[in-house]
């Protein structure tokens, strides 16, 4: 911040990592001008299936009189440049929660909270670390709240894409984590405070299986454009139909763990298009 200030600049903070900094530091103490402070994950609010997020922006005191103004509600600073929301107060049906969990766990409880979503993501960050390579760590191997998975050496031993692997953990009865973002071709994990032991091994073992699945392809032991990665994910009615004109198995594609025969949540869709679709829209209106 010491830097970009002397030059003349403003720093921007993102508000998104204060699920390890909560407690422990804050936006003013760290030299930022501006920030926000995202109420998903940080703050008891779930990502609302994948954006936008939504929270306060705040500001140092030397650009609090730009604060943006409302033509209804009176907000803003003594020379704002005009109004950017039409609810300056954002949505009333998020902030009370956001409220109740801030007063309900209190000062010592969020301090917790963030030594536990620490705590969680270096834990998952060192039983996979020997599986795959985990991008922009401390000097001492640790991260923050969130890990980096690089699948990028991959796509050139076995033409495997951080789109595969996303897809593949459909198979595991798993969300896919943030793909291709804060790096291309990574996989970046954000296990928060509130994952139990039990699902975080869960994800494990199921990156564990999936690397070795990739190795078989780097190993020539399976087809590199006709694989469980490749087929991802498998549907009920793909697994149940008559025909099945893959070289591996139905339990391949379908069960990889021995627990997912019990207990599975099947994909409703099987592999899309992404680029395609994010390239070619199409009106589904009446």
């Amino acid at each position: 911040c010491d830097l970009v200030h002397a030059s003349g600049g403003q720093v921007y903070m993102d508000g998104a990592n204060l699920n390890a900094q909560i407690g422990y530091c804050s936006p003013g103490e760290i030299g930022a001008d501006v920030c926000h402070l995202n109420l998903h994950k940080t703050f008891c609010i779930p990502h609302g299936g994948g954006g936008p997020g939504m929270g306060p922006i705040g500001v140092a005191e030397h650009l609090a009189p730009f604060l943006p103004s409302h033509p209804v509600i009176e907000t803003g600073g003594s020379m704002p440049f005009g109004t950017i929301s039409a609810a300056p107060y954002s949505s009333a049906s998020i902030l009370p929660i956001t409220w109740m969990y801030i007063r309900m766990m209190g000062a010592d409880g969020l301090k917790k909270a963030t030594e536990a979503a620490i705590l969680n993501a270096n834990y998952m960050a060192a039983c996979l670390r020997e599986h795959y390579d985990i991008l922009y760590t401390g000097k001492h191997g640790y991260c923050a709240h969130e890990f980096i998975i690089d699948i990028r050496p991959f796509s050139k031993t076995a033409d495997i894409k951080e789109a595969d692997v996303a897809k593949r953990l459909q198979d595991f009865s798993i969300h896919a984590p943030t793909a291709s973002w804060p790096v291309m071709g990574t996989l970046m994990v954000e296990p928060t405070e509130s994952e139990n032991k039990a699902e975080m091994d869960r994800f494990i073992e199921a990156m564990i299986v999936i690397r070795r699945e990739i190795q078989d392809i780097v190993d020539g032991k399976v087809s590199k454009t006709d694989n469980v990665l490749k087929g991802a994910p498998h549907t009920i009615d793909m697994t149940n139909a008559d025909e099945w004109n893959h070289p591996y198995s139905r339990t391949q594609a379908a069960y990889p763990l021995p627990y997912l025969k019990e207990n599975k949540f099947w994909p409703s869709v099987g592999r899309l298009n992404d680029i395609f679709g994010d390239t070619n829209f199409f009106c589904t209106c009446p």
